[in-house]
C-alpha cells in the first residue's frame, strides 16, 4: 500500500511539473507569436508607403523633403534588428506619415483622389492592427513574466532558463502630441 501511495505522489508531482513547464512554454510562444504579428503588420505598413508616396508626389511636387523623410523612416523600420528598434523606428514613421496626411488638407485634389483615400484607409487600418498587436504582445509578456516569477513555476523557470521578456516601450519623445507644420 505504501508503494502505491508513493507511486501516486510521484506521478502527481511529474504531471504537475509537466503541466507547469508546458504552460510556461505556451506563454512564451504566445508572446513570440504576438511579436511576429507586430512584424507582419509593420511589414504591411511599409509595403503600403511607397504607393502612398508615389500618389502624393503627383500632387505635391514641392513637398519632396517630407516625402523623402517618409521613405527614409520606412527604410529604418525595415532595417531595424530588434522588435524594440522596429517599434521606435515605426513611431518616428508615424509622425512623418501624419505630415503626409496633413498634405491632403493643402491639396484638395489629392484629398479627393480615390487611390490616396484608399491608401490612407489601409494605413489607418494597419495602424489599428499594429496598436492591437502591441497591446496583445505586452499583455502576453505580462502573463509570461508573471508565470515565471510566481511559485512554484519560478523554480521550473529557473531550472529550464526561462528569461523575462521586455515590454514594448514607446520613446518619451513620441508620447508628445505631434507638431505638423509646412
Amino acid at each position: 500500500m505504501k508503494t502505491i501511495i508513493i507511486i501516486v505522489i510521484i506521478l502527481i508531482v511529474i504531471i504537475a511539473y509537466a503541466g507547469m513547464y508546458n504552460s510556461l512554454v505556451k506563454y512564451r510562444n504566445r508572446a513570440r507569436e504576438f511579436s511576429s504579428q507586430i512584424d507582419v503588420q509593420l511589414k504591411r505598413r511599409t509595403d503600403l508607403i511607397p504607393n502612398l508616396v508615389e500618389t502624393v508626389k503627383g500632387y505635391a511636387t514641392h513637398e519632396k523633403e517630407t516625402l523623402s523623410n517618409v521613405v527614409n523612416l520606412r527604410n529604418n523600420v525595415t532595417n531595424a534588428d530588434t522588435l524594440q528598434d522596429k517599434v521606435q523606428a515605426d513611431s518616428a514613421l508615424s509622425g512623418a506619415l501624419r505630415q503626409v496626411f496633413a498634405l491632403a488638407e493643402n491639396y484638395p485634389d489629392l484629398k479627393a483622389n480615390q487611390e490616396f483615400s484608399q491608401l490612407m484607409e489601409e494605413l489607418s487600418n494597419t495602424e489599428n492592427k499594429v496598436s492591437y498587436a502591441r497591446q496583445a504582445y505586452n499583455s502576453q509578456v505580462q502573463a509570461y513574466d508573471t508565470a515565471i516569477q510566481t511559485f512554484p513555476r519560478n523554480i521550473i523557470a529557473s531550472i529550464h532558463s526561462f528569461k523575462e521578456m521586455d515590454f514594448l516601450q514607446i520613446p518619451d519623445a513620441d508620447k508628445e502630441a505631434p507638431k505638423v507644420k509646412f
